[in-house]
């Protein structure tokens, strides 16, 4: 690619390829650009900027922000030498520039993508080292929950500009993290909305209409993860408030993602009410978003969530239907671009769980069984709510099959799992379920009475804490 310029005066330069074409191209451009240097390029820092939505002005304007910051002096770097991060060339900033990057991204320099001079590979954080990070704050957020509730940010700094959004952003991620851990309580509810309000507080101030809106999307994203807490432990009529406010505060960012994400959670609301045609229609909402438009892992997201309203309605052949075309979408989606973190759990396994419901739901317990198998093969170590779930999910299946031995022996393993969490309301009420299955399949067999015992006098909402 060649493209002709002008120097700083005016005057005709030599054409440029590589160094200055990175320049004049975009972000999102420039990553996807495969020239010379493309074996160089910072996939890390590059991922960054589009999980968080900057532009390479916006990460300079940052760190100068945050060098004035540390050192009382405004910083000079520059866009261009953001690209110049991101093509490779420049692979180990300056002392203040790498102090300054750290503080706005709240990441380590070398987990953003730079190599220390010397060096020839990114060092990196293993998998296990970020489990046991999380570890560590999931333990903090659980022993001082009050004082996080109360104080949940660092103090923010007169100006509002994109270190705010990345902040609460980081915030935002811990929480999904921990629900993702251990699901849905009161604490993460009541954090979630601490965010919002800082959101909403930081919206007040003087800031750019760009940050402004991107302030609105966070309040709305962080109110959404209060209600998907609620849903999540039982508490489905707070949460459906919770939801309204989220769709309102969507539609003033006029942020798709957000919209979207609102929907999926209404669907859910709407089947765990019983309200199954207003599950389907907000299901169906979800594909008039621009996120589902634009994006096919988005897209077969929402027609897995319409096939399971379908199911529980009782159309069988529009819920395959649907299924069917949520696993073409979910081929074509590149499962390796960064996404949103809400939407981070959507993937081949959750699809073979909407599978196995929709499949037990509409009699077909064989095919679910296999689906929820297949679910549990490709899930993440780290899910462990989910594996929970679908392990309840696999148990009614084979319940439904008349197996009722295996069955019992598969739900004794959802409590395994989650040794040491309270289980979260919406898988009480899945083993509820289980349990009136089970004394409706064999009402004399002796390990029906055994399991309601044990269910009764170990697992109950009482004996856990739980409300």
């Amino acid at each position: 690619m060649t493209v002709r310029g002008h120097d700083e005066d005016g005057q005709v330069i030599a054409p440029l390829t590589d160094e200055l074409t990175r320049v004049l191209l975009p972000v999102t451009a420039w990553t996807a650009y495969r020239g010379p240097m493309a074996e160089t390029r910072n996939a890390a820092l590059a991922a960054f900027l589009t999980q968080h939505q900057m532009s390479a002005r916006e990460l300079a304007d940052a760190v100068n922000h945050a060098i004035g910051d540390l050192t009382g002096r405004q910083g000079a770097t520059s866009e261009r030498t953001v690209f110049r991060w991101l093509s490779g060339e420049s692979r180990w900033p300056q002392e203040r520039q790498r102090r300054a990057l750290e503080a706005v991204t709240g990441r380590s320099i070398t987990a953003l993508g730079f190599v220390p001079r010397g060096k020839h590979t990114t060092v990196s954080t293993s998998p296990a080292e970020e489990s046991k990070v999380l570890r560590r704050e999931f333990c903090g957020a659980a022993t001082h929950a009050a004082a996080a509730v109360a104080v949940p940010f660092i103090a923010a700094p007169s100006r509002v500009g994109t270190t705010d959004i990345i902040r609460l952003r980081k915030h935002g991620e811990r929480l999904v993290a921990l629900d993702a851990d251990r699901g849905g309580h009161g604490t993460l509810a009541q954090a979630a909305l601490a965010g919002a309000a800082e959101a909403i507080e930081l919206h007040k101030r003087s800031a750019t209409q760009r940050v402004r809106q991107r302030l609105l999307a966070l309040a709305s994203d962080f109110t959404a993860t209060a209600a998907w807490s609620l849903i999540d432990a039982g508490q489905i009529d707070v949460a459906g408030r919770h939801l309204d406010r989220a769709l309102t505060l969507a539609g003033l960012a006029q942020d798709s993602e957000m919209t979207m994400r609102v929907w999926n959670l209404r669907a859910m609301l709407a089947r765990q009410r019983k309200e199954y045609g207003e599950a389907v229609a907000a299901s169906q909402a979800m594909l008039t978003t621009a996120a589902a438009r634009r994006s096919p892992l988005h897209a077969s997201l929402a027609h897995a969530r319409t096939a399971v309203g379908f199911a529980y309605r009782g159309d069988q052949r529009a819920a395959l239907r649907c299924l069917g075309r949520a696993e073409d979408l979910l081929a074509k989606a590149d499962l390796a671009q960064p996404r949103a973190p809400w939407i981070a759990f959507y993937g081949p396994a959750e699809l073979h769980c909407l599978t196995a419901i929709v499949r037990d739901v509409t009699g077909a317990p064989a095919e679910a069984e296999a689906a929820c198998h297949r679910a549990l093969t490709a899930l993440p170590v780290s899910y462990r709510r989910n594996r929970a779930y679908t392990t309840a999910c696999l148990a009614l299946s084979q319940l439904h099959q008349g197996d009722v031995e295996q069955a019992c022996a598969t739900s004794g393993d959802v409590f395994a799992i989650m040794a040491g969490h309270p289980l979260p309301g919406r898988m009480r009420r899945l083993l509820g379920d289980f349990q009136r299955d089970l004394i409706t399949h064999a009402p004399t067999a002796r390990i029906a009475h055994e399991w309601t015992d044990r269910f009764q006098t170990e697992w109950s909402p009482r004996e856990h804490g739980c409300r």
